[in-house]
């Protein structure tokens, strides 16, 4: 597949995980790619083996950003592609949250989302030929998590941007969308996926039964941001194995075992 030949794209947080499965996937179908990482050295060393370009940098800085798009543009002529990807999440009960940790997250994942964007359509606008930007909200945007406000509360405002910027940059051909992963398999939820107790815990809520994968967020992420998603736009897409469909529970069995064989009863 080639989706993206002969384009370019900035990815946040593109060093590891699924930004670094991102801006594969985007080198991989043709694209330019130009990787903006608060972690600079693995930036460096991530762009190297991807056969791309890197920049360290915070996304809660304009200058780092912009900076960005336009090592973009020096180095491919163009910006067709700003996924937004950076972001931060720590599991604070409601009580300990303290004025840096909700700002931190409110800096990363709401500003960063708006100055990626606002930065990208600046530069799309004026080249006339529109573009697309993806977003990484999360599940946690409806489906909260205990000890998560802080993150909970980020990730709705992003989703609640994405809508907001997508109406406003229609008109210069610019489409903004969102991915809203649940659990998968990186560092930041290395908390869930690596302690036996709660991945079990996690994966009885999952019908599909595992974690996702960084490269199925990818996918995800370069569908919105080709021209198979041309008509598609404010979305936030999830990808969490059913995590959010309803509760799990074998009702059949479980009436078996305290009632005889007759099937459960529900209140319509």
């Amino acid at each position: 597949m080639s989706r993206f030949a002969g384009r370019a794209a900035v990815v946040t947080g593109g060093a590891r995980g699924i930004g670094r499965a991102v801006a594969a996937g985007l080198v991989a179908e043709g694209a330019g790619v130009v990787i903006l990482d608060l972690d600079g050295d693995l930036a460096a060393h991530s762009a190297a083996e991807l056969g791309c370009a890197a920049l360290g940098g915070d996304v809660v800085s304009r200058d780092d950003v912009r900076r960005a798009v336009e090592a973009c543009l020096e180095r491919f002529g163009r910006l067709d592609v700003m996924v937004a990807h950076a972001g931060v999440a720590h599991a604070v009960p409601l009580l300990d949250v303290d004025d840096d940790e909700w700002r931190r997250h409110m800096a990363v994942n709401v500003d960063g989302a708006f100055i990626c964007t606002q930065e990208a359509a600046r530069t799309m606008v004026a080249g006339g030929t529109g573009g697309a930007i993806v977003v990484t909200a999360s599940i946690n945007a409806f489906h909260v998590e205990e000890t998560m406000a802080a993150y909970n509360t980020s990730k709705g405002a992003v989703v609640a941007f994405v809508r907001s910027a997508a109406i406003d940059l229609a008109r210069h051909g610019i489409r903004v969308n969102a991915v809203a992963p649940g659990v998968v398999t990186t560092r930041m939820a290395a908390l869930v996926t690596e302690d036996p107790s709660l991945s079990a815990h996690y994966l009885r809520t999952m019908p599909l039964g595992r974690f996702g994968k960084p490269e199925e967020i990818a996918a995800a992420v370069l569908f919105l941001a080709s021209d198979d998603a041309s008509y598609v736009t404010g979305h936030s897409l999830v990808i969490d194995g059913g995590q959010t469909l309803g509760i799990m529970g074998d009702l059949v069995e479980a009436s078996k075992a305290n009632a005889g064989d007759a099937p459960p009863e529900r209140a319509s």
